[in-house]
């Protein structure tokens, strides 16, 4: 699963507020998340006061499902292990994923084989498919501003039913 239609993954990069609208955070957050180590932007890091973050995809959908461990109570050692788990993963193996998590622990499930040996142990209340994480953040990412990594120009929003965009896009 790849995004759609903007250019391939790697090519675009997002401003804060970009990332911010996509992954249903604050921009307090995402500064301190930034700040913290959280999740730090993988494309252009802040340098000093009045410098743009600029994040790529995976951070968007890293942010997003941050946020959805935070709201269902994972401790914060938890998610940075889960940070770092999906970080380390593949894009192209990203989609497939299932985290899953007891409230203490995240656990990594890339298989339906991982899953069951997980539910098996007594382990796992709730979990969170990355791929539907990934079409979340995609069609929101579709409708926002991104701009090229490569020259920093901006690429303006997707709306399948504005004609003269369309139009403008094409020229």
């Amino acid at each position: 699963m790849a995004p759609q239609g903007r250019g391939r993954t790697e090519e675009l990069g997002y401003r804060g507020p970009s990332a911010c609208a996509a992954a249903g955070i604050t921009y307090r957050q995402l500064d301190y998340w930034a700040r913290t180590g959280l999740v730090q932007p993988s494309v252009r890091p802040a340098h000093g006061s009045g410098s743009q973050r600029l994040y790529s995809f995976r951070d968007v959908l890293v942010l997003k499902i941050v946020k959805r461990l935070l709201d269902a109570g994972v401790s914060l050692q938890s998610i940075r292990t889960a940070v770092q788990a999906l970080r380390a993963a593949d894009l192209a193996e990203l989609a497939g994923m299932t985290l899953m998590s007891d409230g203490a622990a995240v656990y990594r499930c890339a298989s339906p084989d991982d899953l069951a040996e997980l539910l098996r142990g007594g382990r796992g209340v709730f979990g969170i498919a990355v791929g539907a994480v990934w079409g979340d953040v995609e069609g929101a990412l579709a409708q926002l501003q991104a701009e090229r990594v490569d020259t920093g120009e901006a690429v303006p929003a997707e709306h399948p039913g504005d004609e003269l965009a369309r139009r403008r896009n094409r020229s």
